[in-house]
């Protein structure tokens, strides 16, 4: 699911400042941006962060602003004067003035110190609880999210509900129509005086049973009601019902395949529609 957070906290000599965001993925997938000096800490990060958020794509940064002067990178002149005296000795035949020399120079290797730093354990914690306010930021984000989708899905499988209970009075001329079609096909090839009409019904009745679709329709309906139940239980389900999703376009297909009436099929097809239009929200849950 997607969703964004940010915090960030004050210490003696720095702000540190964490941002987490999320996209839509089935698997969890997580890119971090991390700072030398905390790169030590993220295995637990992606501890923390993984426990959290379970599934998405998954974007955290985490970077600080240096607060205190005395702790400010300052520039290594003995350097960056034997850069521009090596670089002097070329400038003639490159046609490069003083200034040009500096800029080269300030892009050496080591010309700039920067001070050593090691984690406080104490400030580790309260960096720690920043990671954890922009987690739930995100978290509340895809809440918000997670409340608008399920009245869509649930909207969905209602819409499949009640397009499929449409089928009945067209199930019951099918019925007759087939019964005429193959009555008038057999007149085509035999006199109607010349068969068995009793031999007939009962092949008749065998063949109207294997395209009977009742148990189709009941299994489908206890599908969406099993959906429904396992979207609203409040632990995490998006495998769930990934798989309930699965058996309900499987009894709707068997429907298709059995229906042998336009008018039927036209209701599958809109009810093969609502459900992949589920199954492309389904990539948001947990």
């Amino acid at each position: 699911m997607t969703g964004y957070g940010k915090a960030e906290c004050v210490l003696k000599d720095r702000k540190v400042i964490v941002e987490v965001k999320s996209l839509n993925s089935k698997n969890f997938d997580l890119y971090t941006k991390i700072p030398g000096i905390y790169r030590e800490k993220e295995l637990e990060i992606r501890n923390i962060v993984s426990k959290k958020l379970l599934r998405g794509k998954v974007e955290f940064v985490l970077y600080y602003e240096i607060t205190d002067d005395n702790r400010a990178t300052t520039i290594n002149s003995s350097v960056v004067k034997s850069y521009i005296n090596q670089l002097k000795t070329l400038a003639t035949d490159l046609g490069l003035e003083n200034e040009q020399l500096l800029q080269m120079a300030i892009r050496m290797p080591d010309t700039l110190n920067t001070e050593r730093d090691e984690i406080d354990e104490n400030d580790w914690e309260e960096i720690t609880e920043t990671i954890n306010e922009a987690l739930n930021q995100l978290d509340q984000f895809r809440n918000q999210e997670g409340k608008y989708l399920k009245e869509d899905i649930e909207n969905r499988i209602h819409i499949i509900e009640t397009t499929k209970n449409k089928i009945d009075p067209y199930e019951k001329k099918r019925t007759e129509k087939i019964k005429e079609r193959i009555k008038e096909s057999l007149n085509k090839v035999v006199d109607e005086k010349d068969f068995d009409k009793n031999r007939f019904e009962q092949e008749l009745i065998y063949y109207l049973e294997k395209l009977d679709i009742t148990e189709e329709k009941v299994r489908l309906t206890n599908h969406c009601n099993y959906f429904v139940e396992m979207l609203n239980e409040p632990e995490s389900n998006g495998k769930k019902l990934g798989f309930i999703s699965q058996e309900i376009g499987r009894e709707i297909n068997t429907i298709g395949s059995k229906a042998n009436d336009s008018d039927i099929q036209k209701l599958v097809v809109l009810m093969k529609d609502e459900l992949e239009k589920i199954k492309e929200q389904m990539l948001n849950i947990l």
